[in-house]
């Protein structure tokens, strides 16, 4: 009787330890896959699609996220010029300093800075949203599982919430996010913002373009690392094949 009731004992403890706990339970999100112009071994930015992503974040992201990473005159990758580069850096300005008082000092950035935070620290960034901290978007796309594909999704999955499922004061339902809650109000609305190249500007059109933008940030080396690789393919195979020949050649003599 000891050794059934041991057998039944040690059967449902182990019952126990193969069932998932609550927290193990995790919701499988599928994110849909898009054809990026970036992506594969021959895939570059489009140069376009870049400028508009830039300005969509310019004109709605970075209030709150930063891309403490870069520099402005990275941006002459996207195409623009020394000028006009010289013109974003200036509507932000840096603390610099000491002058010759030994005080610090506020001046207009310069293509050689780093783009400007929106707040000087985190208990700033957080007090500014509501205990929330708006994540710097200089390797966002790297920073997250699928990448590119999830920040298009993101952008693009707000809406309301199921009727059984009730939001917090201050959270926003999105369908891709990790149990559906996010901090972040939805920051893409239909024709709120001018594209300059006269773009319709939607809500897809425009989470396409700001993802493309924040792809290059992750990346700016991209395309340099595919062309050398490439360079660096096509020189192997022309070295095996001369290997080959030398090969064939030498032991044509032998036989």
């Amino acid at each position: 009787m000891i050794r059934g009731a041991l057998t039944t004992a040690c059967s449902l403890m182990a019952g126990l330890f193969l069932l998932p706990s609550p927290a193990a339970v995790v919701e499988i999100i599928e994110i849909e896959k898009r054809d990026w112009s970036f992506d594969g071994i021959f895939g570059s930015f489009d140069r376009t699609a870049q400028q508009r992503g830039y300005q969509i974040y310019n004109e709605a992201c970075s209030g709150c996220h930063g891309l403490r990473l870069l520099t402005y005159r990275n941006l002459a990758a996207l195409g623009y010029s020394e000028d006009d580069i010289k013109a974003f850096a200036t509507d932000f300005d840096v603390t610099d300093g000491p002058d010759d008082e030994g005080e610090m000092y506020q001046r207009n950035a310069l293509p050689s800075d780093h783009f400007v935070s929106p707040f000087p620290n985190t208990q700033a960034s957080r007090a500014a949203n509501n205990g929330a901290l708006p994540p710097d978007l200089s390797l966002i796309v790297k920073a997250r599982k699928n990448g590119a594909d999830y920040i298009y999704a993101l952008l693009t999955s707000y809406g309301d919430a199921p009727d059984d499922e009730e939001l917090p004061d201050g959270m926003y339902y999105n369908a891709v996010f990790p149990g559906h809650q996010i901090a972040m109000p939805p920051p893409l609305y239909d024709d709120t913002i001018e594209y300059s190249d006269g773009t319709l500007a939607t809500v897809d059109q425009m989470a396409s373009d700001v993802t493309t933008f924040l792809a290059w940030a992750a990346s700016p080396e991209m395309e340099a690392r595919k062309r050398l690789g490439l360079k660096a393919m096509l020189f192997l195979l022309v070295l095996t094949a001369l290997l080959a020949a030398v090969k064939h050649k030498v032991w044509s003599r032998l036989n």
